[in-house]
């Protein structure tokens, strides 16, 4: 089948969520209400089940049971990225200022998955106050999920909220940006060490345009991490994303790593802490090419 029939977006609304207002909702919620007819075929080699689609395949073998882990590894990628604009399409496509607009100081995945978020940040981060490293979080808010006591000379922040990017005490400065407006980065070449992305990368309608600026401010080798849950204010997800499942999720961020250019082979890893108990939590990162 032709990468073009494979990826094609028809979104249908239950009457449901024409009735329920915007919140948090689990994405698997929303999968089984039959948010959209979308499909995909994906094969593993070695395996008789799909996820994506048989024009993707990966040799990589499952690590500790969890199929999102290895779904975009060793990937056969298609020379051209395989989604369309109606893709990035969202339920609700008034002004995300306005929405965002009011301040909400709330966390959106439970404490056992923002532990695991930080425990993993904690083994992929240069040491606390190291001379000259610089992070940025990208779609920031009132807190960053950092290791406790975590200090550098340059933490960033850029979000939709300035009250709550007031509260991150995590940051050193902030900016309130909208990138689904303008995804151009307000920072020089080479700038961070680091660039950590949580629970929102859902909502980029352009993703292709900020992850090619994540690697234009990262510096040689430096490091991105996108992190998801399976929640979201799915009105303001893209339509690819309430479509499809956990794995699926996996799959598209490291394709817009691949598809930006000049990132090291992206990898995932579930760090869900209780599977099935506590909302699941998932990363997918790469470094930019030292060559780049």
């Amino acid at each position: 089948m032709a990468i073009s029939n494979i990826f094609t977006s028809s979104i249908t609304t239950p009457p449901f969520f024409a009735r329920t207002k915007p919140s948090l909702l689990p994405r698997r919620v929303l999968l089984g209400l039959g948010a959209s007819s979308l499909q995909f075929g994906w094969m593993r080699s070695g395996t008789s089940g799909g996820y994506l689609s048989s024009s993707f395949t990966s040799s990589a073998s499952p690590l500790q049971g969890s199929p999102s882990v290895d779904v975009i590894l060793n990937v056969e990628w298609p020379e051209e990225f395989p989604f369309k604009d109606e893709n990035f399409t969202r339920y609700d496509e008034s002004s995300d200022s306005s929405f965002y607009s009011q301040p909400r100081f709330v966390t959106h995945i439970d404490d056992p998955s923002i532990a695991a978020l930080t425990k993993f940040y904690s083994k992929m981060f240069p040491p606390t106050n190291t001379p000259g490293v610089c992070l940025l979080d990208l779609c920031s808010s009132w807190v960053s999920h950092y290791p406790a006591g975590y200090m550098q000379e340059r933490i960033a922040g850029m979000g939709m909220n300035e009250e709550e990017l007031k509260k991150n005490p995590v940051l050193t400065e902030y900016c309130v940006q909208d990138l689904n407006v303008n995804p151009k980065l307000p920072f020089d070449d080479n700038s961070f060490d680091v660039v950590t992305n949580v629970v929102s990368v859902d909502y980029l309608t352009k993703p292709i345009d900020v992850f090619r600026e994540m690697q234009r401010i990262l510096k040689p080798g430096g490091l991105a991490i996108m992190s998801f849950s399976n929640r979201c204010f799915w009105t303001k997800a893209i339509s690819i994303w309430t479509s499809t499942s956990d794995v699926d999720h996996a799959f598209i961020v490291g394709s817009y790593f691949h598809y930006a250019g000049g990132y090291e082979p992206p990898a995932a890893k579930d760090i869900s802490p209780n599977p099935g108990r506590t909302d699941p939590m998932y990363v997918v990162y790469s470094r930019k090419e030292t060559s780049a």
